[in-house]
This record gives structure tokens, C-alpha cells and sequence, in this order.
């Protein structure tokens, strides 16, 4: 792989506060790779580190393979764009897009820099508006005027931070889509921020998830929600159901776990870690989706992880899907969601209708308990 960005033990301190710690982290070239996590994990903070606006307190940072610490911002090959997109309200699309341009030294020739501009407005699909107002511009086209200048520098990497939070829904879902054509026409190496999971997993190449200061894991999307690496990581990647017990046994082919509340579990063990033995205290997550609901327990598989009843709380109706809350005396609130097409054959299920719940062996992921005060269901 090579690397256009990474870090080396890298670590952010602001006196006793520290808003990074350890990293190591490489970028390749031509990837999209996003930092995740909730308000205050780091990932603004390394952003800017990669920008220069921020100093790392100890390690390198490298761009290129060449140690940057001490390369001022604007001498390093790359640009960014800001969540509010920063566009100077006295210049219109044209001077905008173009200021980066007439920053450089030498400066390039008129006609050129015309040129130029007129191309990223094409990219960007705002051909025509180069006289427009900044100000009379919607937000997504605001959004596309900050990319276009960001881009007509052809920076190695695009740093994005946040660009998105300030659309509505329809908007972000649609730009999203562009930043990915855009990204893979120019070919440029893409690193965003953002704390919405469905942003990251639906447009990266990678996704790096932050908690406090440190990198929880790194990987694709789908390595991210099929195999976890610990509670948090299946928590803050698309929806969990987590339940906690002690491991029994460890057999060739199967695992016996006793739930803390009692019930028994049985594991395919390719499902578990070759770390785990008996009488360690584990937590078991399961993807609501996994969850198989019936009326008849004929239609619960028979080499299910666990066999239960439960009772329907709450539902909510999701267009193709639904979603349950269910309640079992035993394990508690957790979530199931259904496909209406599996229903098609008789009646969705009712609030207060009581229902078999199970789910199989290998849909089941043994992770690290790390987070045992956290509820069943995230």
C-alpha cells in the first residue's frame, strides 16, 4: 500500500487534556477513509494535524513520506473543507473557486486560471454559475463552490470536515453520492470527519472509529459491523443487541455460554476468539436483522444460538422493514428487525403480542465485556 498520509505514535495534548493518544494510522493513496466517533473522540483533532493547523505533541505525522511536523499549513499538499465551507461573501462563484490559484507564486496566467475554473465548476456540476453571488446559492451549491476550490489546487489529499452537517436529509443523501463520483474522477485521496455512521459507512473505502483520543479500529465497513472488535466498536456501528454471560465451556465445535441471567447460549466456536476460555466473562452481540420472530415455534430453527419468548413493546414501521422493541423477563429490552417481505404471508406482529425469538449460532459475536454497564440494546 502507498501511503500519502499517516501517523507515527502520534499523540495531541492541550495541558492536561489529551485529544490524542498513540496513533498509528496509514492512508493510501486514491482511498476514502473517514474518522468516527462521537463529539470529542479526536478526530477533528487529527485532521488538523494532517492540515497543520495543529502540532502533534509527540510523534510524526508524515505526508508523502515525509515527516511535516514542522511544515507550515499552507506548504503542505493538501486543502480542506469546512463544515460552515468558509466562501468569502464579497467575492462571487468565479473569484471564489479561483483564489487559491491567484495565491500561488508564480501566479498563473489569466487565461489559465479562467480555464481552470471553469473546468472545477464542470466537475462539480456548476457550469454557469461562475457570476453567481455566493450568498444566492442553496447550501449543497455553497458546498460544491467550497469543493471546487479546495480541489483547483490538485491537492494530494482533500480534508473533509464535517462538509455535510449543515444539509437536510435528502441533501446530505444526495451529496454523498456526488462526493463519491467526485472523488473517484479525480482520483485524490479523500479523508473525512464526521460522527454520522451512515455517512461514513455509505461513502469510505476505510473507516477508522475514534474513542477518546485513541483509534478503536480500523477496517472496512463491512469488517467494521460483521466482526467487531469490542463492544464499542458493534455499538456505535449500525444497531446492537449486547447481552453478557461467562463462557462454560470451549469444545471443538461449540461454545456453552450461561448467560448472567440465566439462559443458556450455544456458539458455532468460528464464532469466537481463540483467546477466550472457560470462566471468562464475555458480552454476545447480536444484529437486530438476525433476530428470528414467530407466532408458531415449529418455525424456530432448531440449532438456534438460543430459543426464548419475548413481548412486543413498540413497533416501528420503516418503509421496507420493521422495527420491534421486544421484552423478555430474563434478557431484557432488545431489538429485532424484519423485513416486511417475511411477513407477506400473515399479519405483522401486534404491540403486546407475545412472540418465539431466536437467532443462529453463527450470527452470533462474542466481543470483549468492556462495557458491561451499558443496556442491552444501542
Amino acid at each position: 500500500m502507498t501511503s500519502v498520509a499517516a501517523f507515527r505514535n502520534v499523540s495531541k495534548r492541550y495541558g492536561e487534556i489529551t485529544a490524542a493518544r498513540n496513533l498509528n494510522l496509514d492512508v493510501a493513496s486514491g482511498e476514502f477513509l473517514s474518522f468516527l466517533g462521537p463529539s470529542g473522540c479526536g478526530k477533528t483533532t487529527s485532521l488538523r494535524m494532517i492540515a497543520g493547523f495543529e502540532q502533534p505533541s509527540e510523534g510524526e505525522v508524515f505526508l508523502e513520506g515525509i515527516c511535516v511536523n514542522d511544515v507550515p499549513a499552507y506548504s503542505r499538499p493538501v486543502n480542506m473543507v469546512f463544515q460552515h465551507y468558509a466562501l468569502f461573501p464579497h467575492l462571487n462563484v468565479e473569484s471564489n473557486v479561483a483564489y487559491g490559484l491567484k495565491q500561488r507564486s508564480p501566479k498563473p496566467p489569466t487565461g489559465e486560471i479562467h480555464n481552470r475554473v471553469h473546468e472545477m465548476l464542470e466537475l462539480v456540476q456548476l457550469t454557469g454559475y461562475s457570476l453567481r453571488q455566493t450568498w444566492e446559492l442553496s447550501g449543497g451549491q455553497q458546498q460544491r463552490v467550497a469543493l471546487a476550490r479546495a480541489l483547483i489546487n490538485k491537492p494530494k489529499v482533500l480534508l473533509l470536515d464535517e462538509p455535510l452537517a449543515a444539509l437536510d436529509r435528502k441533501l446530505r443523501r444526495e451529496m454523498q453520492i456526488e462526493l463519491q463520483n467526485l472523488q473517484r474522477n479525480v482520483g485524490i485521496t479523500f479523508i473525512l470527519v464526521t460522527h454520522d455512521q451512515e455517512e461514513a459507512l455509505s461513502m469510505s473505502d476505510r473507516v477508522c472509529i475514534m474513542r477518546e483520543g485513541e483509534i478503536a479500529q480500523v477496517g472496512s465497513p463491512l469488517d467494521l459491523y460483521d466482526r467487531p472488535r469490542n463492544q464499542y466498536v458493534a455499538d456505535f456501528v449500525g444497531k446492537s443487541n449486547f447481552f453478557y454471560g461467562v463462557i462454560e465451556q470451549v469444545r471443538t465445535w461449540k461454545v456453552d455460554i450461561r448467560l448472567d441471567c440465566g439462559i443458556p447460549v450455544v456458539l458455532n466456536s468460528s464464532r469466537s476468539f481463540n483467546s477466550h476460555k472457560n470462566g471468562d466473562k464475555i458480552c454476545i452481540s447480536v444484529r437486530p436483522e438476525q433476530l428470528v420472530l414467530a407466532r408458531d415455534e415449529s418455525n424456530i430453527p432448531e440449532d438456534s444460538a438460543i430459543k426464548s419468548t419475548a413481548r412486543i413493546m413498540n413497533r416501528i414501521f420503516l418503509g421496507e422493514q420493521i422495527e420491534y422493541l421486544l421484552c423478555d423477563e430474563r434478557l431484557g429490552e432488545f431489538l429485532a428487525l424484519s423485513s416486511r417481505h417475511n411477513e407477506l404471508n400473515e399479519k405483522p406482529f401486534e404491540t403486546n403480542e407475545v412472540v418465539f425469538v431466536a437467532w443462529s449460532r453463527d450470527a452470533t459475536l462474542i466481543l470483549d465485556d468492556d462495557e458491561r454497564d451499558k443496556p442491552n440494546v444501542s
